[in-house]
């Protein structure tokens, strides 16, 4: 928090102003970074206690590696992967890109059409009733049952992983942007109303901030399971991506070069959650004041 220090100026007719002047205490800014100096230390810790745990695990209890390989061998599979050139078919970066590619394009329409549909039904009794019950519906069924039909209709290309990523990504999207955009207060409707702003403008200077941080919670999810939606997809036919390096890993019984591959992905998992958080802040700035 910042005070305000008043002084009093004479000014040229006599008469004294008074005037703010913000001071700015540097323990706000102190604290923060102790907090993400905190965090960090933190989860570099839990690494490290997994990591030796695992390990004795394996050595202690004599866990065969078909089972569950030691960390050695799974560092060793994942720098095999690593230690090579970026367009090296043997290496990681060409499956990855390929599945964070079909990932990406999913997310976006996924995301758009839920967003953009989640606003028409909070805008409209009638649209929410007529698609409400569809949406639902349509996320009650399991995706593995529905991953084959789109393979079907797709095809083995792209078409069928950005389908699916865009299905799975769609759902958080457009119920956090209905429940956001519903969630305004009918003070701030109304007052919109009394100063004779259109639907749009209410829309757009009201509901949509008062929707961000829902929107931005719906995207956290909708990001994670756009990549899952990818993988899934490559699971069932692809020529390339990081699923059908789990599915040519599992085929020679290569567990550790498996763990390698998931490793990548919780990877990449965090690196996605850590993006949106980061706009998040950015974007929805009152509200990471607010949790302060």
């Amino acid at each position: 928090m910042s005070e305000a220090k008043s002084t009093i100026v004479p000014t040229s007719v006599g008469i004294e102003t008074v005037q703010s002047n913000p001071v700015v205490h540097p323990g706000g800014r102190k604290k923060k970074a102790s907090r993400g100096v905190n965090g960090t230390a933190i989860m570099l810790v839990g690494l490290v206690l997994l990591f030796t745990g695992w390990a004795l695990a394996v050595k202690y209890m004599e866990i065969p590696s078909y089972i569950l390989p030691s960390p050695a061998a799974v560092w060793n599979a994942l720098w095999s992967g690593l230690a090579v050139s970026p367009a090296s078919p043997l290496g990681y970066y060409l499956p990855l890109w390929g599945t964070l590619k079909n990932a990406a394009i999913g997310l976006a329409i996924g995301s758009g059409l839920g967003l953009l549909l989640g606003s028409l039904m909070a805008e409209s009794r009638v649209i929410e009733k007529l698609l409400m019950p569809y949406a639902f519906a349509l996320q009650s069924l399991p995706k593995v049952a529905i991953a084959p039909l789109v393979v079907i209709w797709f095809g083995f290309g792209d078409g069928s992983k950005i389908a699916i990523s865009a299905l799975l990504a769609f759902f958080p999207m457009l119920i956090n942007s209905f429940t956001g955009l519903r969630a305004v207060e009918p003070e701030r409707i109304d007052l919109m109303r009394s100063l004779s702003a259109s639907r749009f403008e209410t829309y757009r200077i009201v509901k949509l901030p008062n929707a961000a941080p829902y929107i931005f919670a719906g995207l956290d999810m909708a990001v994670v399971y756009a990549l899952l939606g990818t993988i899934v997809a490559e699971f069932l036919g692809a020529q390339q991506g990081m699923g059908v390096v789990i599915t040519q890993a599992q085929a020679v019984t290569d567990v550790a070069g498996v763990f390698a591959a998931l490793v990548i992905l919780g990877a990449m998992g965090i690196l996605l959650h850590g993006i949106v958080r980061g706009l998040e802040a950015r974007v929805v700035h009152w509200a990471d004041r607010g949790r302060k």
